[in-house]
Parts: C-alpha cells; structure tokens; sequence
C-alpha cells in the first residue's frame, strides 16, 4: 500500500485520526497536508491519549517520518508547545519534517478571527478562531508569512513590514491597538529558532518517498463537507479538504495515489454553524452524544449528531473518488433497537436525491429515512467481521450500496487494536514510479 490518502466523509471529526496513527504502523512516511491546529486527531494507544492539531498522528509509529507539508496553516506557537508535549512523553521528535513553503499562522491572524466573526453577528460562521481563514486571505492576497521567510532575518523584516502596516489598518478600523512590528519580529525569530532544525523542501521529501516505494499515508483534516470549494458553502473552512487538497497540498504531480480512503463514522456528527439535514435535536441526539462523547478535541464545544446521511455521503465519495472507506464508532450503535439511515431529502415535499449546493435549499432539506433493526450485542471485542452481529453486518453493507464505497475497516473503539480489517486497502507491487 505505497500512498493512501485518508479522508473526511462528512464534516469532519470522523476518527482519521485512529485510522491514520493503525495504518501507519505499516508506513514508511506521514503526510499532513492541509487545514491548521483548528483541526484536532484524538489518539489513544500504548504511549497515552494525545490530541494532535499539527503534528502527523503517525508520530507514534516507530521509525515513521511525519512532514507537515506545505498546505498546512502553521501556528508556531502552538506546533512547538505540540512537540514539547510529545516529547515529554517519550515520543521521538527527531522524524518531524515541516515545509519551508507552509504559511505561518501569526498572532494578528489570531485577532482578526475573532474580530470578523464577532462582526458578522447573527450570520458568523463558527470557526475555532484560530486564525485559519485570515491566514489563507494573505496566502491568496500574496502577502503571507512562509516559515522559510522566518529563517532569513532580511526577508523576515521586509516582508513582516508590509503585512503589519496592512494588519493595523484592518484592527484601527476595529477600534483595536496596532501590531508592534518590533515584537512581533522578535516573537517570529525565537519560536523558528526552537523548530527550525525541523524545516526543509518536503515536497522533494515526499517525491523521493514515493519514487522509492515506500509507503505514504497522507492524512487530511477536517471533512470533505467542509471543503472551500465543494462543502457547506460558506459555513466550510479555508482549505481544501477533499483527496485533491493533496496535490497542492504537498507538492505531489498527478497519479502518485493508489488509495482514496474516505473515513465515515457509523452515524453523523458536526460542530459549529451551518445546515445539517439529519441532526437529532431531541433525546436520541443527546443519547448518542453522550455515548461517543462527542465534544470538539480543538474547541471542546458539543458536537451537533445525527443518523448517517448517506445522501451526504455518496456525494463526499463521487468528489473524493474514494476506493475504500472505514466505518467508525460502530459500538456506539451497539445498544439501539433500531438504526436508520438518510437515503434521500424531500424539499416542500418534492425529492431529492442529490446534495444540494444552494444553501437555503439545503436548510429546507427533511431527511427520508430507512429504517433498519439494531443489533443489541456488544462489538468492540470483536476482530472479524464474520462474528460481527448479523444486524450490525447488514447496516454496514447498506452504507455500502448506497454511498458506493467498500468499507474495508470498522473500528469498534478508540484504540489501534479495535479494528476490523475487513479486505487490504490496496494491492500495489513495491517498485519505482515513473508517474
């Protein structure tokens, strides 16, 4: 299996995390390639609980290097208290890469969030405010910070210069004190110090990975519905979410995947604001919130739940070109006397059976349900999907018809061990790229 991509099915928070740091145990190289630390992978394994937000959660697989590409919204402060963290608990942090391309989440980016969100009111978004999106306006506005900018003490100040005098226009026009260029300069030196030993070209890394064969994960954040271009459009973050985010994302030419792994979770979950047709705003909502603990691993903040939307999910598949999937928190199902799954949406009575793009259609949207018995046994000690429970077996292969997609995983618990592999991800004889 030399390069898999794994993503998001829905809107993010679907356990890639997991799937990543299990698959990686067999990888040679791990690959973050867009979104910044308002993404959070919680991990659970023999070394601890770990919520990453930057580092690769391939950073527990003995040997593996982990490279935050140049897709990635780097917030400095927070990727050194990460690596600080990690290695406190005895992780090696010697096989961390980060782009020397990859913009540089600054404190103003920080501000600004908070300041536009607050601006909009009654129609803001729901970002982790987090600076993300301010961030990617100066990458596309060309007056973005790039780490290796932070290495050059000459390029720093010219560049940093221009962006402070643009930055306090916008925070007097807040009513808000201007950016010192002087302390923020020193702020940028100190912290590049502590991981510059880390930066380097990954494109050249990760191209070099894969003209030798070896294995590259590459892990994506948030979820496919949160897509700038694709997604809940404007309720989506600031990145590209889907498998082709990678191209750009981490400097990769065209045909170097062998796999789409699309990550579904066994049923539908989203934070934030923004239409979501199959949300449960009544005690079965709560019921399985509480059963998953569903709370953000970044923000804290209760996730929104829902039965699975396999409308969502097929139209996350098609733009994804997904060759395999994983089903996660199948167990928190384990109890329910009955499961249902979205299979299409009515608007004003009249069906649907495609994701609509319209925002205001996609408000009106009522989920039409299929209804399927539940299974009423526990499986999170289970390892092989023929002595899964003969319900639980048939709402897997539901999913399957109706998003598209094999599920070649399911995981039945937080940790690497509970997980079934169902069929290998992909069949690729090791050997040199041409592509």
């Amino acid at each position: 299996m030399p390069s898999i991509i794994v993503v998001g099915a829905h809107w993010g928070d679907e356990g890639k995390g997991k799937i990543v740091d299990m698959v990686a145990q067999k990888a040679d190289m791990v690959v973050r390639y867009a979104g910044g630390d308002n993404a959070g992978h919680t991990v659970i394994n023999n070394h601890g609980k770990f919520g990453l937000h930057l580092v690769p959660s391939g950073i527990f697989a003995k040997g593996v290097i982990c490279v935050i590409a140049n897709g990635v919204a780097v917030n400095l402060e927070s990727l050194a208290k990460e690596v600080d963290s990690l290695e406190k608990s005895g992780i090696d942090m010697s096989r961390l890469r980060i782009s020397d391309k990859a913009h540089v989440v600054l404190p103003y980016h920080i501000q600004l969030d908070g300041l536009e969100e607050k601006a909009r009111g009654d129609d803001a978004i729901g970002t982790t405010k987090r600076g993300i999106g301010p961030m990617y306006q100066d990458k596309v506005g060309r007056i973005g910070i790039r780490v290796g900018d932070l290495l050059d003490p000459d390029q720093l100040a010219s560049r940093l210069g221009i962006a402070v005098e643009g930055k306090n226009s916008q925070l007097q026009h807040y009513g808000e004190k201007p950016v010192s260029y002087e302390a923020l300069y020193a702020w940028c030196r100190k912290l590049v110090e502590r991981l510059a030993k880390y930066v380097c070209p990954t494109e050249d890394l990760i191209n070099d990975a894969l003209d030798k064969g070896k294995t590259v994960i590459f892990e994506g954040a948030q979820g496919a519905l949160l897509d700038v271009e694709f997604g809940t459009y404007p309720f989506v973050t600031s990145s590209s979410t889907i498998a082709a985010g990678v191209y750009p994302g981490a400097g990769l030419r065209p045909r170097a995947i062998d796999c789409v792994l699309g990550i579904f979770k066994a049923y539908t979950t989203r934070v934030g604001t923004g239409p979501f047709p199959t949300e449960l705003l009544d005690a079965t909502g709560n019921r399985i919130r509480e059963r998953a603990h569903e709370f953000g691993t970044t923000t804290g903040r209760p996730r929104r739940c829902g039965w699975f939307d396999a409308v969502a999910g097929k139209y996350s598949a098609r733009i994804n070109g997904m060759t395999a999937g994983a089903i996660t928190r199948l167990d928190v199902l384990d109890d329910f006397k009955s499961v249902k799954i979205c299979t299409g949406y009515t608007i004003e009575g009249k069906v649907v059976n495609h994701f609509p793009a319209n925002l205001h259609h996609l408000r009106l949207c009522k989920p039409v349900y299929e209804e399927l018995p539940g299974w009423m046994e526990p499986t999170s000690h289970l390892r092989d999907f023929s002595k899964l429970p003969k319900n639980a077996k048939a709402y897997i292969k539901r999913i399957e018809k109706l998003v598209g997609v094999p599920m070649k995983l399911i995981s039945i618990g937080p940790r690497r061990e509970e997980t079934i592999e169902v069929a290998p991800l992909v069949t690729v004889k090791k050997g040199k790229r041409k592509g």
